[in-house]
């Protein structure tokens, strides 16, 4: 799948030399197969630039800390796994439903541990939540936000009130419900939710 320019081009801070895109991918990929594989602990510097081939030296060089990688890694992996639809998947509606079903259906999956793993301990040991949402969380957010809202302006999206706070109901129940298990998250589930809390036209 193509990933989305933006997420890519925000997916690490350019510092010192400029990055040679096959290796940065190849310390983003090593960071995330360990991540999946050994758990997050274990993901340290010296086990990324051995997984990678890469030296510590440009590694660090690179990323400011170690959890900006992690979570760089992280993002790097979400932009191919859950790209944000295009206008041509159809109405901001349908387009939702699309994105809430894969979202889904990703959190049953290595995708839901390591980014659960990434928020518990990225951001509730270190306090980066922060870098997690600016590096994260803030461009798809406002992505789907701006979504939401162009469903509202056009009529496709009958539900009233701030798409914020539509988008945070949506994606706030999945995550919750995947935490504590409360009960399956399906994709029928998924699709339910969106039409509940959006209300499409028709």
């Amino acid at each position: 799948m193509a990933k989305d320019g933006r997420e890519e081009a925000e997916s690490a801070p350019r510092r010192g030399r400029p990055r040679s895109i096959e290796t940065t991918n190849a310390i983003l990929e090593s960071a995330y197969a360990l991540m999946a594989t050994t758990g997050l602990a274990a993901t340290t510097i010296d086990a990324i630039a051995r997984h990678s081939s890469v030296s510590k030296m440009t590694i660090y060089k690179w990323w400011p800390s170690r959890e900006a990688l992690l979570i760089d890694a992280f993002l790097h992996h979400a932009a191919q796994m859950l790209p944000l639809p295009p206008a041509s998947a159809g109405t901001p509606a349908a387009r939702a439903r699309r994105h809430a079903t894969a979202y889904a259906e990703a959190l049953q999956g290595e995708f839901g541990k390591v980014q659960l793993a990434v928020i518990s301990e990225c951001i509730s040991k270190t306090g980066s939540a922060e870098l997690f949402y600016a590096r994260y969380l803030q461009f798809r957010r406002d992505a789907l936000v701006d979504m939401i809202a162009a469903g509202q302006k056009d009529g496709s999206i009958q539900a009233e009130g701030p798409p914020e706070n539509l988008y945070d109901a949506i994606y706030g129940s999945l995550f919750y419900r995947y935490i504590f298990g409360i009960a399956p998250i399906t994709s029928g589930y998924a699709r339910n939710l969106v039409d509940l809390v959006l209300r499409p036209k028709g």
